[in-house]
């Protein structure tokens, strides 16, 4: 492929691209790669990490566009890979990952970078694929013939979409203080409602997960990184609730139903919470019990991705409920989402020069 070719990716295709099947084999989740590396970027910058928050946003100002870069290529190149993902019940859901990708480097834009006109730019980009994205999959999955079972088209990922909408509600809960009184009151009202619908998502799905846990069969290989996000959707529904609770004094709506968000909130905190010793457990059956091999897969971003939001989440519910001690949460665990994000960003470099070598 010559680089006049108008549908060339950049060089860091050679990084994103599948690992098998390059540019073809793109996983729709990979913006999971933007979304892990804005929150760990949020995370630090909330536990005065500063430079590597802005490093980290750095990279997600690269990563970002070459992504979107990869993935219009892939659309142009390769339409009937990408319309067998958007029908296939285990990859589809990955898509959701660009609202929340979007949204979150809009959180980046605004709290690492102060660039506030960027942030609403990203908010409502965000708001327009999620509305593009959430019916038109959902009503796909709802109509085709052919489906799989329950344990095999099922997977920790189908919580994406939670992520998806929580990460618009908490953009615009961020936003809505700068905001306008008029302005200000319609966002706010669609950012609860975003809140609450991702709410209610999540305990749709979540129950069929849980089913799918303890009635079927798990392998090793079922327990892939995605069942991350079953505390990842809970950490960041965490974050949207306290998120409005911050912008209170600007709010009269949510003045009016303060101690329902407050207590919805301490519900989502506890649920994230409750979720962590339990995935740990499974990942040491997995991998120390059952010998699963720990290689680099694009999906552990989407595992990293809920430690960065448990840290900023128990950050802000710390100033939601004026509690200051839980404080010596994210003070430890922003350094295991580093880690994390260490790890899984060697991995990638790794498998670029596995694959360099292959040629």
């Amino acid at each position: 492929m010559t680089s006049t070719d108008p549908t060339a990716a950049p060089t860091l295709a050679q990084a994103l691209a599948a690992p098998e099947g390059g540019l073809a084999g793109l996983h729709p989740a990979y913006f999971a790669l933007v979304m892990a590396t804005g929150i760990v970027s949020l995370a630090a910058h909330l536990t005065g990490l500063t430079g590597v928050a802005r490093a980290l946003f750095f990279i997600n100002l690269i990563a970002y566009p070459s992504l979107w870069t990869l993935t219009i290529a892939r659309v142009i190149r390769h339409p009937a890979r990408v319309a067998a993902d958007v029908s296939h019940h285990g990859r589809t859901v990955g898509f959701f990952t660009i609202v929340a990708a979007t949204s979150v480097l809009g959180s980046q834009c605004l709290i690492v970078g102060g660039a506030f006109r960027p942030a609403v730019v990203l908010w409502c980009a965000a708001i327009a694929l999620w509305a593009l994205l959430t019916y038109p999959i959902f009503t796909i999955l709802t109509v085709k013939r052919m489906k799989p079972p329950l344990a095999e088209g099922l997977n920790g990922g189908w919580l994406v979409a939670v992520v998806a909408a929580q990460s618009v509600a908490v953009l615009g809960a961020q936003l809505s203080p700068a905001l306008g009184t008029g302005t200000r009151d319609v966002v706010v009202l669609f950012s609860l409602a975003m809140w609450l619908g991702g709410g209610m998502l999540y305990l749709w799905i979540i129950g069929l997960i849980f089913y799918r846990y303890t009635f079927f069969p798990m392998s090793p290989s079922d327990l892939a990184p995605p069942y991350w996000i079953n505390m990842g959707a809970a950490a960041i529904s965490t974050l949207a609730g306290a998120t409005l609770v911050l912008a209170t004094p600007q709010a009269p709506l949510i003045q009016f139903v303060l101690p329902f968000v407050r207590g919805l909130t301490l519900m989502w905190w506890a649920t994230a919470t409750w979720w962590i010793p339990m995935l740990l457990s499974l990942g040491v059956w997995r991998h120390v019990f059952r010998r699963f091999p720990l290689r680099y897969d694009p999906l552990y971003w989407g595992a990293v991705f809920p430690l960065g939001m448990y840290t900023v989440a128990t950050t802000r519910l710390a100033a939601a409920i004026e509690m200051p001690a839980l404080m010596v949460i994210p003070r430890a665990s922003v350094y295991v989402a580093l880690i994390a994000w260490a790890g899984a960003a060697v991995g990638l470099v790794s498998s670029l020069f596995v694959r360099a070598r292959k040629r």
